[in-house]
Parts: structure tokens; C-alpha cells; sequence
């Protein structure tokens, strides 16, 4: 079976700056996999590569065998979390996903209800979302990345502003979703997080990578 992802050769770069340098990287489906690397090193910048958020300077991003940038402009079945996820603050955070779900209309309430509870929210709540801690953000974004049941997720630091107990709570998500075949990309600056949910890990310095 040909790799979900195959990143051949990819470097990025912001006019003299070069971010990324001659990455190569694959991975299976139904795996997870880690990134780590301090702030600068070029991970948040490779996943907005892989989803087609920016365009590469050489080489070629396939997903599902078809190149990013130039036969797809996005991965068809992705989730993401980057950076802080945006929302409308002043409506309840099963409105936002509602009208997040709207622009595709693919899923229906039950299902945008079924991934808010997945991520430890309760779909009743009507506070505002100007009226959540980090935390509860961070959950709400996990569950928009869920809710139209990607093949592919692309989270980077998903376990920001999380107690103890949220990150319990999502490491067990990010586990069952594995188990159901998903595949998972993930940055964080924890390693626990990178020992106990990857099946590999690539180390980023500098804008290259490495296998630790």
C-alpha cells in the first residue's frame, strides 16, 4: 500500500529566508505521528504546507497519491488545529460549529452535537464563547477538527490551555480515533504526550528533520 503522505524533498521559503530545508518524510494510514521541535523550528509551517495553506518552494506534498498545490489544492478529508482556533466570540460554541458545518453540508446537528461530547464539551451550553477558558477553546477546536470524521488529522499543539484531566480526556480520543483507521499528525511541546500517542516521532531543527 502506497504511503497516505509522501513529502519528497520540500523546501520553503519566505523570500532569502529558508524555513524549511529538503524535508522527506511518509506515513501510513491509521498511524500517528509526532513532530517536535522548539518554536522557529519549522513545524507549524510544515503542516500548513501539508494542508495546503502555503505553497512549497521545491519538492511535492502527496496525499493519497495526489499532489498538494497542483492536482488538489487541499487534502479532501482533513481536520486541523493551527494555531489558536477562531471563533465567532459572541455566539455558543455548537452555533460556531453549526455554521462551520454549514459551508459544507455534510454533516447534520446530531453529528456536530456527537463531536462536541467526544471532545468533553455538553452541546446545551449556551454561554458565549467569549466566555470560555482556554481550555474549553481548545476543546471546541478539537471538536470542530472531528466533527465531519476526517480521514487525516492535522493537529498542532492540541493539548494547549488542558488541565490534567482534558489532556487525559483528548490523548483517549486521539487514541480511538487511531484504532478507527484515522491518520494523525500532531506537534506539542510535551514529550509524554509525543511518547505515549505516536508510532513515530520527527525531530525538526532549523528547518530540517530528523528521526531522534
Amino acid at each position: 500500500m502506497p504511503p497516505y503522505i509522501e513529502i519528497s524533498h520540500v523546501t520553503k521559503k519566505f523570500g532569502e529566508d529558508t524555513v524549511l530545508s529538503d524535508i522527506n518524510v511518509t506515513m501510513e494510514q491509521g498511524k500517528v505521528y509526532g513532530i517536535s521541535g522548539n518554536n522557529g523550528s519549522g513545524k507549524t509551517v510544515l503542516m500548513k504546507c501539508i494542508c495546503g495553506f502555503l505553497p512549497v518552494t521545491e519538492g511535492t506534498i502527496r496525499v493519497k497519491g495526489r499532489i498538494i498545490g497542483t492536482e488538489i489544492d487541499f487534502p479532501e478529508s482533513i481536520g486541523v488545529i493551527i494555531e489558536t482556533p477562531g471563533f465567532l466570540t459572541n455566539l455558543s460554541g455548537i452555533r460556531n460549529l453549526e455554521i462551520m458545518a454549514g459551508l459544507k453540508g455534510r454533516i447534520t446537528k446530531t453529528e456536530i452535537r456527537a463531536a462536541i461530547q467526544k471532545a468533553g464539551l455538553d452541546p446545551e451550553l449556551k454561554k458565549s464563547v467569549s466566555k470560555y477558558s482556554l481550555g474549553m477553546r481548545q476543546r471546541l477546536g478539537i471538536a470542530q477538527a472531528i466533527m465531519e470524521d476526517p480521514d487525516f488529522l492535522i493537529l498542532d499543539e492540541p493539548f494547549n490551555g488542558l488541565d490534567k484531566h482534558g489532556v487525559k480526556d483528548i490523548r483517549t480520543l486521539l487514541l480511538e480515533l487511531k484504532e478507527q483507521g484515522k491518520t494523525i499528525l500532531l506537534a506539542s511541546h510535551n514529550s509524554e504526550d509525543i511518547r505515549i500517542l505516536c508510532d513515530k516521532v520527527y525531530e525538526m531543527d532549523g528547518g530540517r528533520i530528523q528521526e531522534p
